[in-house]
């Protein structure tokens, strides 16, 4: 084939061999593929599309937290110990213990399947509505006849003892009302739609939880409340029910704030309603000057922690170097950590925080719309919103945008119970994330060795198909009776019958 030339008689050959005074610059090399807008969408996109993509974003998001929390345990921690008890680490190894015990708990719950959950919901609620109502019982006794303990049981406000074990109620019952809620609605099924059904059993067991943990933790409530709200929302209910929850949540809670006044949430009917204070603080913040020189009550710690998240700036002062922790913000290392955070890391450090709460929750809305069950679905919008709630609560506290409520800040605060239930919260979403239909599917198509399904989690069950049921044999039509078939008309071997020709017309063959 010789060389095809162009209108102007210049060969291919040429053209492609021009000198380079006389060919045209080329155009500014474009950004590397992969790396602009778009690549990096499609990249995060394909990345979103895996099949296991959840249960690696939990595994990352809730494991980074707990690192972060331990960290800042013993920043907030040590110089305190140390000047105690000459131990630096002694706040950092209890936590470290509890997050032990959490990741066995992590790893018990990943491995049990949705049956297991649901048939320990009922004992879990019951044994939380006991524990509640133990800490109450022990609570009222002494603040009105003074008895301190009964036997080995003791209580301090939140906290109910038994000899040298410690546990806090509300932990439990967190974790009991995700389960048990989820478990009765996913039977009611479309008769959520009537108030008949929505209100048995549902409202009078959350009623009931309502009082006896909101009596003297009001912020715990409020978890409780967010909780329930995201279990009704993923259940699909009506908006109407909403509104007249609203209503009766906001009466409630100002019958909790008005109690505090016969010494609910402090144990004593001689002190002042601080629920009331605390709550006139945020609608009307006082000047800081006069919060210190007329010693007001309910502005001091909202007054510190601006001041750790002024003093911290952009990058802030360096981890461990924080100034208020010295004696100047109470409970720093629980309800006030997110304050050290802010003065230790700076806005960095708090918005990395923000962002993992924020993969979190997309991460539990993630298995709560992917999973087939109703019962995965609804336990994973209630315990997404328990978690995220809870953190709302605790940032919007600190940083002035909620009133302070006192609730301790998922996997960083300082706190054994609540690690331990949080971490075990989390196992049983990592159970579900591997149960969405393509992750069962991709694990059974590769599964992993045999030890490792021993050692971390067996395989989820396959996505079943859904098989319309057979109609019944009345609506089948008339079915002809089969005759008895004659000597003559038995079933011959395979070929052709030997008494059988292709004589006669096509029509009587087929007959």
């Amino acid at each position: 084939m010789g060389e095809g030339k162009d209108t102007e008689g210049t060969t291919d050959t040429q053209a492609r061999r021009a000198p380079a005074a006389t060919r045209t610059a080329d155009p500014p090399p474009g950004p590397l593929l992969g790396l602009d807008a778009g690549g990096g969408l499609a990249a995060l996109r394909g990345l979103l599309a895996r099949p296991l993509a959840s249960y690696y974003l939990l595994l990352s998001s809730a494991g980074l937290l707990l690192l972060i929390g331990l960290t800042m345990v013993f920043s907030a921690t040590s110089v305190r110990d140390y000047a105690k008890d000459g131990d630096a680490a002694a706040s950092l190894t209890k936590q470290a213990i509890f997050a032990v015990i959490g990741i066995v708990a992590f790893w018990a719950c990943q491995r049990l399947p949705a049956r297991t959950f649901r048939a320990v919901a009922r004992p879990a609620l019951g044994a939380a509505v006991v524990l509640l109502l133990i800490l109450n019982l022990l609570v009222a006794l002494e603040a009105f006849f003074r008895v301190d303990s009964i036997g080995p049981l003791k209580a301090e406000l939140l906290w109910l003892y038994l000899g040298p074990i410690s546990v806090q109620p509300v932990e439990v019952a967190k974790y009991a009302l995700v389960l048990w809620g989820a478990y009765v609605l996913a039977r009611k099924g479309a008769a959520l739609g009537w108030w008949k059904e929505l209100a048995t059993p549902l409202f009078p067991v959350v009623g009931l939880l309502f009082v006896l943990v909101g009596y003297n933790d009001l912020g715990s409530m409020l978890c409780l409340l967010a909780l329930v709200v995201g279990l009704l929302w993923a259940a699909g209910v009506r908006l109407q029910v909403f509104a007249a929850l609203s209503v009766v949540g906001l009466a409630g809670v100002g019958l909790l704030v008005a109690a505090a006044s016969l010494g609910a949430g402090s144990g004593s009917r001689d002190a002042d309603n601080y629920r009331l204070t605390r709550l006139t603080a945020f609608l009307d913040p006082p000047d800081p000057k006069a919060c210190f020189q007329e010693q007001l009550q309910g502005c001091y710690q909202l007054v510190q922690a601006r001041y750790a998240l002024e003093n911290g700036g952009w990058f802030g002062v360096g981890l461990g170097k924080s100034t208020l922790k010295f004696g100047w913000l109470p409970e720093a290392h629980n309800d006030f950590i997110f304050a050290i955070i802010a003065e230790e890391l700076g806005v960095v450090g708090c918005t990395v925080i923000l962002v993992l709460f924020a993969v979190l929750a997309y991460t539990g809305l993630r298995i709560a719309r992917r999973v087939e069950d109703p019962f995965r679905r609804l336990a994973a919008a209630g315990v997404t919103a328990w978690l995220v709630g809870q953190a709302v609560i605790n940032i919007g506290g600190v940083t002035g945008l909620l009133p302070l409520t006192g609730v301790p800040l998922p996997f960083i605060s300082d706190g054994g119970s609540a690690l331990v239930v949080t971490l075990a919260a989390i196992g049983m979403l990592a159970s579900f994330a591997r149960a969405e239909p393509d992750a069962a599917r991709a694990l059974h198509a590769r599964p992993p060795a045999r030890w490792v399904r021993l050692v971390w989690a067996p395989l989820p069950p396959l996505p079943g198909r859904r098989r319309r049921p057979a109609p019944p044999a009345g609506d089948r039509g008339s079915v002809p009776r089969s005759r008895t078939r004659g000597p003559d008309e038995k079933a011959a071997a395979r070929g052709v019958r030997p008494d059988r020709t292709r004589a006669g017309t096509a029509s009587e063959r087929r007959r």
